[in-house]
């Protein structure tokens, strides 16, 4: 069983390194690791990339001619899986040994699209912690699988707890490939693009099989994109729109609570409080004024 390692690229050079390696450290060894450069501008990568092609076979590296962004560039890798299985990694995160090992044996023992396994939170110097947005990722999840340290999810109530508090972590997540491409990335969108993926397979009567055992390091830093974002205010901009679209889809197929909690989105207007004190920290005024208006107005 081939699994397809997708490694969008643009950022920090030692964290790719570092991401690169814990790719190449799995003990499960049959994969495809193919990195897709967005046009990052360090003179000295284009060799460095050259020579890890070089010394192994499993790794392919292309190179945007120009930037496609977020969106575009996750799009690309989608069209550029080949494997049964797929991963999307983030190019700051980290594989344990055994991840892909996990998600292979959970693919084989259980017909699902969508694969969740445990995670550790780590900062940018690779320390384990666990902010509050985490602990409300763990007890939102809880509610939704139970006490059970495996078990397979889908339909509304699924839906409904994504659109609550998502507490998937993307980078982490492995995907049926077919399922993958029939839907790909809903276009104009930066931030919950990853959400929006596993809803419109959800929303198509995928299954999602969550597992506890721990394989994965999701790094969550200051300076990340969708922090930047959430501090101007664009981040909510594009929630707002994305929340309102799955309304409307919900509505469609009659999940009730689902369009109810997609019309609320108290996770994400309460994020948008919590944002508050650093954005007047750094005086972004305009941002202080999103953020509000995005935390009162339902």
């Amino acid at each position: 069983m081939t699994i397809d390692v997708m490694f969008p690229y643009y950022g920090d050079v030692a964290m790719m390194k570092a991401a690169v390696a814990s790719v190449q450290a799995q003990t499960y060894r049959d994969f495809r690791l193919v990195i897709v450069d967005d046009g990052f501008p360090d003179p000295d990568l284009p060799a460095w990339f050259a020579q890890l092609t070089a010394g192994d076979d499993r790794v392919e590296y292309h190179r945007n001619e120009v930037n496609l962004g977020a969106n575009g560039n996750y799009r690309k890798c989608v069209d550029l899986v080949t494997a049964p299985f797929c991963v999307i990694m983030g190019a700051d995160d980290i594989m344990l040994p055994n991840y892909l090992q996990t998600v292979a044996d959970a693919f084989a023992a259980d017909d699902v699209d969508i694969v969740q396994p445990g995670v550790e939170v780590i900062d940018e110097n690779g320390a384990v912690y666990e902010p509050l947005g985490d602990r409300v990722k763990t007890v939102v999840r809880a509610r939704a699988v139970g006490r059970a340290s495996r078990a397979v999810i889908g339909g509304e109530p699924l839906a409904a707890s994504l659109i609550s508090a998502n507490w998937l972590y993307f980078p982490s997540v492995a995907w049926r490939s077919d399922r993958v491409k029939q839907h790909n990335f809903r276009q104009g969108y930066d931030v919950v693009q990853d959400l929006a993926l596993a809803l419109d397979i959800i929303m198509a009567g995928g299954k999602l099989l969550v597992t506890d055992t721990v394989c994965f390091q999701y790094r969550r830093h200051r300076e990340s994109d969708s922090s930047v974002r959430a501090l101007d205010g664009r981040r909510f901009a594009e929630e707002r729109a994305f929340f309102d679209e799955c309304a409307r889809d919900f509505a469609r197929l009659g999940w009730t609570g689902a369009a109810r909690a997609a019309r609320v989105h108290f996770s994400s207007r309460l994020h948008a409080v919590a944002l508050a004190p650093e954005v007047v920290k750094r005086r972004m005024w305009p941002g202080l004024g999103k953020l509000a208006r995005h935390a009162v107005r339902p």
